[in-house]
């Protein structure tokens, strides 16, 4: 994993876009080479538009999720995204080389190229979900402890990253109940640092609960640390493997001493300028789609067209957010508060449409400019269902920390959920963000927002 600006990538994340970056531009710099037989025929001009048809691609990548970190994402989607991206890519091919002035490049060929480039780059991509990457990125991982908590982090590396080889279980004294299966537990004969060096391990990650009382053996884990090799506990590992902070490993010290959470005022000043040069553009923008949206919803259910409701926002506050109806007026008749269901028999049929790719939320905009929202952040709940949350869930509070978003980093990495668990799973992609925020991850939500409206898997 890479840190770039407070948010975690994975290396092969990086080694996608890096590839998307490069081949087009290479091969469309060699097309242009054999063309000019050596010479300089165009070829400060192809490379030029080889480097604006290389972004535009990565542009579009990131719109359609490919780089994004999804752990259920199955391998057939994953291929059908890269195939979903070359379609896209070739009208955009053809627009973006068509500029090129045809007395000094053929323009055919160049695109010819540069399709190839896209063709080059869609057989690796779906060779690499079809049967993973291969030993260059893989990453030794040791896992210390052999109850619960490690049969946990065993099982998240293996559903979460193909690349991991975990080479065993240390066992620890402190764990109650061997929870692992006994082929992958590690003899104890050798220290924890003999054994780390004698099988080449990248990583450790401390995965017990009991750390008191000379639970862990500090000495070896610096040792080791010294010697190249990372040590991560569970808390670190969630964040950086999944992106989310796990509640279950989660300690206040760890909230208290650790890194992030990071308030200033010149970070709410950018935030601030960014919502609203942004949320002004999308306004205008989308001011038609949202005309047609108003009259189809008074054809289909008469009035009111927009539905007002109070919400949870910064540091507790209470304020009305504003939405498309997108369910029937006598929803809520008894006056008793429901969770909205992804198939909810109130939701009208309009409604269903505009859910689905997110139109209901545009007046949310309007709760950007007026400074009670923000364009990413934790989305606002309803003060019934925080007040059950904060009494159930550790904290849920922390998510107030922040300003509520029009979307969010829960929006975009967690499926639609609309139970208890699943505002506890929110929660903890939540927690990632409150810890982790900044304008590049507002920007890579945003991108990603996108991604999940065109793939028609909107959440709430």
């Amino acid at each position: 994993m890479i840190k770039v600006f407070n948010h975690w990538f994975h290396r092969k994340t990086i080694a996608q876009v890096a590839v998307d970056l490069m081949l087009p531009v290479l091969c469309v710099i060699l097309a242009a080479v054999w063309i000019g037989h050596g010479g300089q025929l165009g070829l400060d001009k192809a490379a030029f538009y080889a480097v604006i048809f290389a972004l535009m691609m990565i542009v579009l990548n990131a719109w359609l999720g490919i780089y994004q970190r999804v752990h259920s994402r199955t391998r057939a989607e994953t291929q059908a995204r890269a195939v979903l991206s070359l379609y896209l890519a070739i009208p955009l091919a053809y627009l973006v080389f068509s500029m090129l002035a045809v007395a000094e490049v053929d323009r055919a060929f160049m695109l010819l190229s540069g399709l190839s480039a896209l063709f080059a780059t869609l057989v690796h991509r779906v060779h690499s979900a079809h049967s993973g990457t291969g030993s260059l990125l893989a990453h030794r991982v040791l896992v210390f402890g052999v109850g619960e908590e490690a049969e946990n982090v065993g099982r998240v590396l293996r559903k979460s990253d193909p690349d991991i080889q975990i080479v065993g279980f240390y066992p620890s004294p402190t764990d109650a109940e061997v929870v692992v299966p006994s082929q992958v537990i590690l003899s104890d004969h050798m220290s924890l640092s003999d054994t780390a060096h004698s099988l080449k391990v990248d990583e450790i990650i401390v995965a017990v609960r009991e750390r008191r009382g000379g639970a862990l053996p500090l000495r070896e884990l610096l040792e080791c640390k010294l010697s190249g090799v990372k040590v991560l506990d569970l808390a670190s590992y969630f964040e950086r493997a999944l992106g989310q902070i796990r509640i279950d490993s989660l300690r206040v010290s760890w909230l208290i001493f650790g890194e992030g959470f990071r308030q200033s005022w010149r970070r709410a000043s950018i935030k601030r300028l960014f919502d609203i040069v942004v949320a002004s553009f999308l306004l205008l923008l989308t001011l038609p789609v949202m005309l047609v949206t108003a009259m189809m919803i008074v054809l289909e259910d008469g009035f009111p067209v927009f539905y007002r409701q109070e919400r949870v926002g910064l540091d507790g506050r209470l304020f009305k957010v504003i939405k498309f109806r997108s369910m029937r007026n006598d929803a809520e008749s008894d006056g008793l508060p429901r969770w909205a269901t992804a198939n909810d028999n109130r939701v009208t049929r309009v409604g269903r449409f505009i859910r689905k790719v997110r139109i209901d939320e545009l007046p949310q905009l309007y709760s950007v400019l007026t400074g009670d929202m923000s364009l990413v952040g934790p989305r606002p709940e309803r003060p019934f269902f925080v007040d059950q949350l904060t009494r159930d869930v550790p904290f849920y509070a922390v998510r107030h920390s922040v300003k509520p978003g029009v979307t969010g980093w829960a929006q975009v990495s967690y499926h639609y959920g609309s139970t208890v668990d699943d505002s506890i799973q929110k929660l903890q992609y939540d927690l990632y963000y409150v810890k982790n925020h900044s304008l590049f991850l507002d920007v890579v939500i945003l991108f990603q927002t996108v991604g999940v409206v065109l793939t028609g898997k909107g959440a709430q």
